[in-house]
């Protein structure tokens, strides 16, 4: 008795842009301190084929208070980072994350007399 042995298609998996640790570590240290700071009281994530977003939040219901955007297809042309404003607006775009994340950094300087 033989058996005939059948290949089943190849299938692609869906391929689904994330963040790995240290870019999340890195994010969400941020986050907690822009949380300490009375700024931020929510956040979302969402990781779609193209991208993958964190948004930060002043309330839940409203627009997201920035959004931290990565997208590997850019990374040989202007940056796979990019930091989008409230209105959408984009504050800044690069190469490496602690760079684009450096206007929100400045937002938890506090001038000291």
């Amino acid at each position: 008795m033989g058996a005939t042995v059948v290949a089943f298609p190849q299938v692609r998996p869906v391929l689904q842009v994330g963040f790995d640790r240290l870019e999340l570590t890195r994010i969400l240290d941020i986050y907690g301190r822009m949380v300490a700071a009375g700024l931020w009281r929510d956040y979302a994530m969402n990781f779609d084929r193209d991208a993958a977003a964190f948004s930060a939040y002043r309330r839940t219901a409203e627009r997201p208070t920035a959004r931290i955007e990565k997208r590997p297809a850019l990374r040989n042309k202007q940056g796979m980072w990019t930091l989008y404003g409230e209105a959408g607006q984009v504050l800044k775009r690069g190469h490496d994350l602690a760079n684009v994340l450096s206007p929100l950094e400045r937002k938890l300087l506090k001038v000291v007399d």
